[in-house]
């Protein structure tokens, strides 16, 4: 995509109106032409096929998703009280969400900063067929961890690593020369690195991409722009970073984790500007569709964020949209 064009997607401006937040006639036309209009339908009063069956028809991995069971004591992050959040997520739930979705082979990342974790992950891993690999969890903060890593690289369904970057004060701690090890393991062991972060890591994370650029790269959950709360500045930033990102770097970027940082009342156009941003600036080839499931259960179910995505990249061709669902993450995880 041209520099240019990142520019006059990235200088959109919200306006406010009885309430609610819309954007300009302009990109209101443009939601349209993508077929992300407000109360749209699918099906064949509309001349459209219905968005729902196209999504089955697909062949699809789900480039991100948990298990986790809190009784493990390793997930500090997690409200203990959350009724959402705070119970086990095991294989047996996903399951029927899966098959609803015609989803065949998934992505499980890491959601614990502990080794301990990752080695359960594995172990879930290998007794599910679905699960393509895991994304699993170093500390970076001591060398010695080496050995753990080259050992967990040894394992057919470890894949790569996911540092916890945005719980982490320190904004550019991923620039610091004593982790520097780690990073070159990585590349040198031919491993992914999830960056998980926020609109404020794109600044380190185009340093850190710079100064390893053999390491294979992806931003999870369109490195969380702020919906709740946008505003014009909110996302120019982010939409103008990501096209840094995605014009400098080799980095992919997973469709995932939109909806959660959407209102409790989110509609599909509320989403719209930001996949189709990043589906214009990464283009296809390098976005993956994720459910970041259970998470997304704060917002809604599996199937109707599924569905979602389904409609968001409705507008792309055929094996466009085989890229977004299936093919991105074949070749950025390496899937057979």
């Amino acid at each position: 995509m041209r520099l240019e064009t990142a520019g006059r997607v990235a200088s959109t401006r919200l306006r406010r109106h009885k309430g609610r937040t819309s954007r300009t006639l302009e990109n209101e036309a443009a939601a349209l032409e993508y077929g992300v209009a407000r109360n749209e339908k699918c099906g064949p009063t509309n001349g459209r096929h219905c968005s729902q069956q196209r999504g089955r028809n697909l062949e699809t991995i789900d480039a991100h998703h948990h298990f986790w069971n809190p009784a493990r004591g390793d997930y500090g992050w997690m409200p203990p009280d959350d009724p959402v959040l705070a119970r086990p997520y095991l294989p047996v739930d996903l399951a029927p969400a899966l098959q609803a979705a015609g989803v065949g082979r998934s992505i499980l990342v890491q959601a614990a900063p502990t080794t301990a974790e990752t080695e359960y992950l594995l172990g879930l891993a290998d007794a599910s067929d679905h699960v393509a690999g895991v994304v699993g969890w170093i500390d970076f903060e001591r060398p010695e961890e080496i050995d753990t890593l080259r050992r967990l690289s040894a394992h057919p369904k470890f894949l790569g690593v996911r540092p916890m970057i945005q719980d982490i004060a320190d904004e550019g701690w991923m620039l610091r020369d004593d982790l520097d090890w780690a990073f070159r393991a990585i590349c040198d062991l031919d491993l992914t690195f999830d960056a998980l972060g926020f609109p404020r890591h794109i600044e380190p994370f185009l340093a850190l991409f710079d100064r390893y650029p053999a390491m294979r790269v992806v931003l999870d959950h369109c490195l969380k722009p702020t919906i709740t709360d946008e505003s014009p500045e909110s996302f120019d930033e982010w939409a103008r970073g990501i096209a840094r990102i995605a014009n400098g770097t080799t980095a992919f970027c997973k469709l995932s984790g939109l909806v959660t940082e959407a209102k409790d009342d989110w509609r599909r156009e509320d989403l719209a500007y930001y996949s189709s941003h990043v589906l214009e600036v990464f283009g296809p080839e390098r976005v993956m569709w994720g459910s970041d499931w259970p998470v997304c259960r704060l917002r809604c179910e599996y199937e109707e964020w599924h569905k979602t995505a389904v409609e968001l990249v409705s507008h792309l061709s055929d094996a466009a949209r085989a890229r977004v669902f299936s093919g991105s993450a074949k070749a950025f995880y390496r899937l057979t």
